[in-house]
């Protein structure tokens, strides 16, 4: 049997490539501990006993699979609700919320800030720029992501999304991402 191993760097990261297929998305999150956005969701809101309201906009680029996941821990300092939207044959279309409670919140200041927002409700929001590495393979190209953070109702939300579409889902999309959160839902999470 011959097996051929290639090694390749991506975004930090030293991977194996065998000859086996990776694992489908519906088989590798689950197991990660991901389920649907809304199972998720009511955890969270749950467990905080406090209300969990998610943006009705999403980027405008495509995604094949949307994953939410309760992140519970030990110390409860990195308690958040994750929701993951990716596309599984364009691996650059990957999208991130992030909420925590404010009392956890991530402190951006001394971080790559790329601009700072005005929300609708009134609330500043700030864009910054995480893990900017040069693809070896494409010297235009970049890994990483940016970052849109506000608070809002006693919770951090963190929207990122891939450097690689910084260009289609810019700052401005991601503002508008974000006040679409006060835009009524059309059934609400129980």
């Amino acid at each position: 049997m011959i097996f051929v191993v290639t090694l390749f760097y991506f975004n930090g990261i030293v991977s194996a490539k065998t000859s086996e297929k990776p694992k489908p998305f519906e088989e590798f999150y689950p197991k990660s501990g991901y389920k649907s956005i809304e199972s998720a969701a009511l955890e969270f809101k749950h467990y905080f006993k406090q209300p969990l309201k998610l943006p009705l906009r999403v980027p405008p680029i495509s995604f094949t699979h949307y994953f939410g996941r309760f992140q519970h821990t030990n110390d409860g300092m990195n308690d958040c609700f994750i929701l993951d939207a990716l596309n599984d044959k364009v691996p650059k279309n990957h999208y991130r919320i992030i909420i925590r409670p404010t009392e956890q919140k991530w402190e951006i200041k001394g971080r790559n800030v790329l601009g700072t927002y005005r929300l609708k409700n009134g609330k500043t929001a700030t864009l910054i720029e995480f893990g900017k590495i040069q693809n070896p393979n494409n010297k235009s190209e970049y890994f990483g992501s940016n970052a849109l953070f506000f608070e809002r109702e006693g919770w951090q939300y963190n929207l990122s999304i891939d450097l690689r579409v910084a260009n289609i889902v810019t700052p401005e999309v991601l503002v508008n991402i974000a006040n679409s959160i006060d835009y009524p839902a059309e059934r609400p999470l129980e």
